[in-house]
């Protein structure tokens, strides 16, 4: 980070820091340039974001400029800042995140909310995240539903050593069973289960290159490439999931807003589904599909 023009050493101040590149990341661009200034000088000065302003005219230390001049450097060539300060909040919990997992968003809230909904009338919901990556969903669930039992799949080892980690520093890795597989390959052919849950991939192929860079070069293409369309990993879970839903159990999916109406057809095409309205995202973009299993 460069000297301001006029401006003295003495008055690299906390709140000049902020309000200077606040600024920069403005002009860069940024989506969030006030917020990701405070998350990279907190992270950088090794304190709660709220404390920058109870110190905002406290000299910041040459060894923490240093490291947030790298941390900005690096935010500036695209990475996102949850992989440079190593966590995002997700259900108002803490989730250690790295390049080896989807960074949480809170869209997928609304599968956790859904979940919760319906497993309360139940003694001891079985619940399966398929494709857990951090462990956000599974975890979270886990942690609100103090009674369920929850398995988590997915088909990378590096994912499950983080989702494992969140689980534990959570206090619900008693309570969930991580098996490292494709889909539901790794279940027992006579398992079954109350929720299956799922983020799955569902960009499409097709449309990887128009993504955001932070989340085309950083973010692990293994939970992004939904195939052609978008549905190869989606057609083969819906597919699968009947056989491991009890009757009556439900499959709780997160979506992308242009799959929204073939979803839908996929899923009343395999016949053995019932399907539920809809549910949108705070943006009322359409999110989550709920389907029932019948008979």
């Amino acid at each position: 980070m460069g000297q301001p023009v006029g401006m003295k050493q003495q008055a690299w101040t906390i709140g000049a820091l902020l309000d200077w590149t606040a600024q920069h990341f403005t002009t860069r661009g940024s989506e969030y340039p006030r917020l990701d200034a405070e998350v990279l000088l907190a992270h950088a000065l090794e304190c709660r974001r709220i404390d920058l302003y109870t110190r905002y005219q406290e000299t910041a230390s040459e060894q923490g400029r240093a490291r947030f001049r790298e941390l900005v450097r690096q935010r500036l060539e695209g990475c996102p800042v949850a992989y440079l300060v190593g966590r995002k909040e997700f259900f108002s919990l803490k989730f250690e995140v790295t390049p080896a997992v989807l960074i949480p968003r809170p869209e997928s809230e609304f599968v956790v909310l859904e979940c919760l909904h319906l497993a309360r009338e139940l003694a001891e919901p079985r619940i399966l995240d398929i494709g857990t990556g951090s462990g956000n969903l599974a975890v979270t669930v886990a942690h609100q539903q103090p009674r369920a039992q929850v398995t988590a799949v997915d088909l990378s080892p590096d994912a499950l050593a983080v989702a494992s980690r969140n689980a534990v520093h959570h206090g619900v890795a008693d309570r969930i069973r991580f098996l490292s597989g494709d889909l539901l390959d790794p279940l027992p052919r006579d398992e079954r289960f109350d929720f299956i849950l799922s983020n799955p991939p569902y960009i499409a192929h097709e449309d990887l290159d128009r993504l955001p860079v932070g989340v085309r070069n950083y973010e692990p293409l293994l939970a992004l490439d939904g195939g052609p369309g978008g549905f190869t990993v989606f057609g083969r879970l819906v597919a699968q999931a009947v056989d491991y839903l009890v009757p009556g159990g439900h499959l709780i999916i997160e979506i992308g807003a242009p799959q929204h109406e073939p979803a839908r057809q996929r899923i009343l095409a395999q016949g053995q589904y019932e399907l539920a309205d809809t549910i949108y995202d705070g943006s009322r973009h359409p999110r989550v599909l709920r389907a029932r299993k019948v008979g």
